[in-house]
């Protein structure tokens, strides 16, 4: 079949609803990210595909998958959008600001993301950035202008993305040292029962951006052949920030993950409450976007950020 001449093509428009259709699955969230109707979606994807003759989706109930001729139109249609990007990148010259859209879930953006944002920033302050941050967005990831990503327990990788591996998921027992002069030290695990532990709220594993299998209190005790006691907690939240805001007030003991804590423990404003760490077994992960490594202030972003793992990890 000889190759269908440009004039006669359906609308770039309509290649690039589909192709956010397309990498998303669902006409639904591609509607989300276009800002615009469900309807108008699926109305575009109908045209399309009665202008090229072909399926591009086998629908079914609340789930989309792509035909073979719709994988093989995905592929094409990301690899020319990708080169128009490219082409109009040169044309605008380096003049305009850099700005690098980074997505994580809320704690992982405040507490660890935004230190490193701040360093990079006072060696290259013409570089701005978009924080997408959310623990009930899980498609953040997957939107057009995010360059990169940070994950947790999620190490699959698309076509056109490169994945680094950044630590594995480690908790641990921390306070204030005012707290732990006044109520320790704990010795054995049993002992912290006596004192207030705050802890993450149920909801706060069952978000649609973290869905994890629980790494609280009752997972810690019991790793270290203990049992915890339940006792009646001033602060269950299912916000790491407001766990963390407690708990630097000298209101208990939380289970502070390495990477967010690493921080205010240097600080001296925590201490580890007890030495016995946890490890859900899973891992912290860096997703970009190939296409936009090949921006500077992307590329220098990530160099940053693993480099300062490397060091940490000397």
């Amino acid at each position: 079949m000889p190759p269908i001449k440009r004039r006669y093509l359906p609308s770039l428009g309509s290649f690039a609803t589909f192709e956010v259709a397309a990498k998303h699955l669902s006409f639904t969230l591609a509607a989300k990210e276009l800002n615009v109707t469900q309807g108008a979606v699926s109305q575009q994807i109908r045209l399309l595909e009665r202008a090229l003759e072909v399926p591009l989706f086998v629908r079914k109930h609340n789930a989309l998958e792509l035909t073979p001729e719709g994988a093989g139109l995905f592929s094409a249609v990301t690899a020319g959008l990708d080169t128009i990007s490219a082409a109009v990148s040169l044309l605008a010259g380096e003049e305009g600001p850099q700005v690098v859209t980074v997505s994580a879930t809320d704690g992982m953006s405040l507490f660890w993301l935004q230190p490193l944002i701040d360093s990079f920033r006072a060696a290259n302050p013409e570089v701005g950035f978009v924080v997408l941050a959310s623990d009930a967005d899980d498609t953040l990831r997957n939107y057009a202008d995010v360059d990169i990503a940070f994950l947790c327990g999620n190490d699959r990788c698309e076509v056109g993305e490169e994945l680094h591996f950044l630590f594995p998921e480690i908790a641990q027992p921390v306070c204030t040292p005012e707290f732990l002069a006044r109520h320790g030290p704990f010795d054995d695990p049993g002992s912290l029962n006596r004192v207030n532990l705050l802890h993450l709220h149920d909801r706060h594993w069952s978000a649609d951006a973290i869905g994890w299998q629980p790494l609280g209190w009752a997972e810690w005790f019991r790793a270290q052949g203990a049992e915890w006691a339940k006792a009646p907690s001033s602060l269950s939240t299912n916000k790491v920030s407001l766990l963390m805001a407690a708990t630097l007030a000298g209101e208990g003991v939380m289970l502070g993950w390495h990477h967010m804590v690493q921080a205010p423990v240097a600080q001296g404003r925590l201490v580890f409450a007890h030495p016995a760490p946890i490890t859900a077994g899973r891992g912290n992960f860096l997703n970009c976007k190939q296409k936009s490594m090949k921006r500077p202030g992307v590329a220098g972003f990530v160099a940053h950020v693993l480099a300062t793992l490397r060091a940490e990890a000397v």
